[in-house]
């Protein structure tokens, strides 16, 4: 008993021991564990919702903390920071060492920095790590955790290669490396994660081939590697994931046919191929897929017939098979799919007749066709669905009438048929939500003045090309919103009815070609945002209504081949935005108005006439002259040319003395630093010294951090009221030879719109740009909170900028990298652009959203790729997005895309900044789609077709001015 009662003794005292080890080890973990946190939150710089307000050490434990939770030993085991707007950068003792946490989530915040290198030694019992939307820079670490799930790092600024290890997070289920600026080959270790089912290293600077052996990771259910430089053929081996729903490979430089072995993906539910180089047919067995929802093989070199073995992908909701080189019929088995809603074949090569049931047993919602060699009829059970609201068949050889049942199509929204051989009468007149219709170029007849319109929607309407007759009476369309007719090219006939006016949003009016008479209606000066007014090749007699010159926007006006006559009201010659006249072929007379457009008229705009006066490019006799008065000019001449020879010398002498200080001088600082110092402002090189540079660049004078370098805040120590900014130059060592020279001349731009540069500086081991201080906030900071007509200001401000540097200096200067990053709005509510690091050749190329695709593709810069960021720039002001948003990528793969959608199929209040959309008054709304427009064009596919800088400021100034317009250029609508 005794012995008994000893051992129970013994165990009570072993507990008690353990149980005091245990406490102390727990105590001890718990304090290094507040440690952690505490060194977290003292990096953070900026907590504007004060999230971490109650990270308070006296509070009695930190599981109470926000964004903590704790296990039951009171560790920390998951922490949240999510979307809190945090920003900072993370030091190296942080919370990645915290010792139980196995969640981890700073996402969507704006962490800047590089991530401690020891993140993926430091923790063994990490399962989520979440750093993605931040601000991260510098390299992926080395090292590994081998029990990870979740590793997403997309969307931030980290660049150099894939580490190799990345093959040893043999656990991983979800790797996320987007939106970077990776570069290198994909390594082949990462096909060693087995366990892996998503993989997207998408939107980074990736080359090479796809790896063969990506067919061992065999968990994988989706793949994303688009929007890089990948080249090579589709590995065959990715057949072998049978697991696989969604494979997206887009925008690449993928070659060779699309490997049969695809076939083998009975789940892949997505195939996204498109935008690359891929050639050969389509083969047989991807219509075997029968789970298919979407298969995009757009923008390709694909050829050959579409089999009628697409009759098996009856889950098919989207096709896009546009911009190859597709030939034959359309497969009569595409009737038979009951929920294709998306068809979309345009820019093939296919002939023969449409389907005839097409529509019937589908669910079409949009069908575009366009620009093949289709023949035929159209079918008529397109809009059977009742969701048909999108109807492209323009540029290619239908016949016959439009099907009747399609006027009664109450779910159209846009119907482009032009260039066709289409007959009979118009019957889309009935439609409330048809916004666009384009029939021209056919051969439609008939009395339109006899039909009764009810298009409450209509804002574009074209029957230009036909052979439509009657009068023309306008009030009868009832179109209240319209704002492009094109009536011209038909056999209207009588006088232009004055009810015109009453089409006040009207921006372009074209009745030429027709058989018009009568005297042209004062009332059509009621159409105050007419930009082109083409009434040419009629028989309109009498004057030219001197109202015109009331018509505030008016750009361009074609009067040419009629009879009119009389003189030109000279107040024509007083319309700014009058760009171009023709008047030729009448009956005129008198002089040219000496103004505005009829200075530099051409001669074949006035021939015909008997006219006189003009410049030297009418071709015109001068008019009858006055008595010369002009022989003072001589002494006069004389004069002038002494009194500025005396200012020239007198400017001459002060120029030189102040030269003396802009010239570059070698300098010795404070710890013995030899450095060559050169400033572009007499003003600044009096002021400043290089101690006043070096020694502000402490982490307390940071302003921003960017890829190229991080920038300070610097104050003079003689000159208390002159500030100035300081920005480090990363990787200056190897900047060409030329780079410094040219910086001189970047130092001579002076222009309102744009950010100083003030001096420049380099050592042996470091160099500095100087800039003058603009007090103000960045574009991409404000832009969410700014109402229409400072967005406006903006955009005039930042064209005017970039018209300054492509148009008035020789050579142009590129920006590079044109982003809401690079414009400050000043104190003044002026945008200034800033050349956070001058782009000098295409060695140092910094690719960015912002790049033109071809540039980012070939890593050369020119004029068009800064327009292409000028047009995203428009996108961020009308819309309020970023080409970082996601909620418009499930549909589209691009902000661009996204945008072109809405601006064709959408009405503007789903596109349109909520921000912004209960200021959209009338002229404004005009304002807004005018940008719009200008921005498609900005950022059109094709460089050749992106306006040059000058005509983006013009179009813009033009716009703004009252209303919408568009005077120097001839934009259309895209498809």
């Amino acid at each position: 008993m005794g012995m008994a009662n000893k051992k129970g003794a013994n165990a009570v005292v072993l507990f008690v021991f353990m149980f005091l080890i245990n406490f102390v080890v727990s105590e001890s973990e718990n304090g290094r564990e507040l440690e952690l946190l505490l060194s977290f939150k003292s990096s953070i710089v900026h907590d504007p919702s004060g999230f971490l307000s109650n990270w308070d050490p006296s509070a009695t434990t930190f599981c109470q903390w926000h964004g903590i939770t704790c296990n039951n030993l009171s560790h920390v085991e998951t922490l949240d920071l999510s979307a809190k707007n945090l920003s900072g950068i993370l030091v190296s003792s942080s919370v990645f060492n915290l010792p139980f946490v196995k969640t981890l989530n700073l996402s969507n915040n704006h962490l800047y920095g590089e991530i401690p290198p020891d993140i993926f030694f430091a923790n063994s019992s990490l399962r989520y790590l979440n750093l993605s939307n931040n601000n991260f820079s510098g390299h992926i670490p080395n090292g590994f955790i081998s029990g990870l799930l979740i590793l997403d790092l997309s969307n931030n600024m980290f660049s150099g290669k894939i580490p190799r290890e990345i093959g040893l997070f043999s656990s991983l289920k979800f790797l996320d490396l987007g939106g970077n600026v990776l570069l290198g080959k994909i390594p082949i270790s990462i096909s060693n994660i087995t366990t892996l089912k998503y993989l997207t290293l998408a939107s980074n600077e990736l080359v090479g081939s796809i790896p063969h052996e990506i067919g061992k990771m065999k968990s994988l259910k989706w793949i994303y590697l688009g929007y890089n430089n990948l080249s090579g053929e589709i590995p065959k081996e990715i057949g072998v994931l049978t697991c696989l729903n969604h494979l997206d490979l887009v925008y690449n430089n993928l070659t060779g046919q699309i490997p049969a072995s695809i076939g083998n993906l009975k789940d892949l539910n997505y195939l996204f191929l498109y935008q690359n180089k891929l050639t050969g047919s389509i083969p047989s067995s991807i219509f075997g897929l029968k789970k298919l929802v979407s298969l995009d093989l757009s923008d390709n070199s694909l050829s050959g017939e579409i089999p009628e073995l697409v009759a098996q992908l009856r889950n098919l909701e989207i096709l896009h098979l546009f911009g190859n080189r597709f030939s034959g019929r359309i497969p009569n088995a595409l009737t038979s799919l009951p929920n294709l809603q998306v068809l979309q074949l345009w820019s093939n090569r296919f002939s023969g007749q449409i389907p005839r049931s097409l529509g019937r047993y589908n669910n079409l919602t949009v069908v575009d066709l366009s620009t093949n060699n289709l023949s035929g009829r159209i079918p008529d059970g397109l809009c059977n669905s009742g969701r048909l609201f999108k109807l492209i068949l323009f540029s290619n050889s239908l016949e016959g009438e439009i099907p009747r049942n399609l006027s009664t199509c109450t779910s159209l929204q846009r119907v482009r048929l032009q260039n066709n051989r289409l007959v009979g009468e118009l019957s889309f007149t009935k439609l409330p939500l048809v916004y666009f219709l384009d029939v021209s170029n056919n051969n439609l007849s008939g009395n339109i003045g006899e039909q009764n319109w009810d298009m409450p929607s209509l804002e574009m309407l074209s029957l230009a090309g036909n052979r439509f007759s009657g009068k023309l009476l306008p009030h009868l369309l009832n179109a209240p919103k319209i704002e492009f007719l094109d009536l011209s090219g038909n056999e209207f006939s009588g006088t232009i009815n004055p009810r015109f006016g009453t089409l006040t949003e009207l921006m372009q009016l074209s009745l030429s070609e027709n058989k018009l008479s009568g005297e042209i209606p004062e009332d059509l000066s009621s159409c105050k945002k007419l930009v082109r007014l083409d009434l040419s090749h009629n028989q309109l007699s009498g004057q030219i209504p001197s109202g015109l010159a009331d018509m505030p926007v008016l750009g361009h006006l074609d009067l040419s081949e009629n009879r009119l006559s009389g003189e030109i009201p000279a107040k024509l010659g007083q319309i700014e935005s009058l760009v171009q006249v023709n008047i030729s072929y009448n009956h005129l007379t008198g002089a040219l108005p000496p103004t505005g457009a009829f200075l530099a008229i051409k001669e074949s705009a006035v021939a015909g006439n008997d006219l006189c006066g003009g410049g030297n490019t009418s071709g015109l006799p001068p008019c009858k002259k006055l008595k010369n008065r002009a022989d003072w000019w001589p002494f006069m001449a004389c004069s002038f040319a002494g009194l500025l020879l005396l200012a020239i010398a007198g400017f001459g002498f002060l120029f030189m003395r102040g030269r003396k200080n802009l010239e570059p001088k070698r300098v010795e600082n404070g710890d013995g630093s030899i450095w060559e110092l050169q400033f572009f402002d007499p003003k600044v090189s009096k002021s400043v010294t290089m101690d006043d540079i070096t020694l502000s660049l402490k982490e307390s004078n940071v302003i921003s951090r960017c890829k190229e370098g991080v920038s300070f805040k610097v104050k003079s120590v003689s000159n208390d009221y002159l500030k100035f900014v300081v920005k480090e130059m990363h990787h200056f060592s190897s900047l060409p030879a030329s780079f410094w020279s040219e910086i001189t001349e970047f130092g001579k731009l002076q222009h309102p719109n744009i950010v100083k540069l003030i001096g420049k500086c380099r050592s042996d081991k470091s160099a500095y740009l100087v800039y003058e201080y603009v007090e103000g906030k960045l574009l991409s900071e404000i832009l969410g909170n700014l109402c229409w007509k400072r967005r406006w200001k903006i955009a005039i401000g930042t064209a005017k900028a970039l018209r300054f540097l492509h148009s008035r200096c020789s050579p142009s200067v590129l920006v590079g990298d044109m982003s809401p990053e690079r414009i400050i709005i000043d104190a003044k509510d002026e945008p200034r652009l800033q050349f956070i690091f001058p782009f000098v050749d295409n060695k140092h190329f910094l690719p960015s959203s912002y790049v033109a695709p071809e540039a980012r593709e070939n890593k050369k810069m020119n004029e068009k790729s800064d327009i292409y960021g000028m047009g995203l720039i428009l996108i961020e002001l009308l819309t309020g997005k970023t080409p970082a948003d996601a909620d418009f990528k499930v549909q589209h793969s691009s902000m661009v895309e996204w945008a072109r959608y809405c601006y064709s199929d959408c009405h503007l209040d789903m596109w349109v900044d909520p921000v912004i959309k209960s200021q959209a008054s009338i002229n404004n709304q005009n304002q807004i789609v005018a940008a719009m427009n200008l921005a498609l064009h900005c950022t059109a596919g094709d460089p050749t077709a992106r306006p040059c800088a000058a005509d983006v400021f013009e179009t813009l100034k033009s716009a703004f001015r009252t209303s919408s317009c568009l005077p120097s250029l001839n934009f259309s609508s895209p498809v």
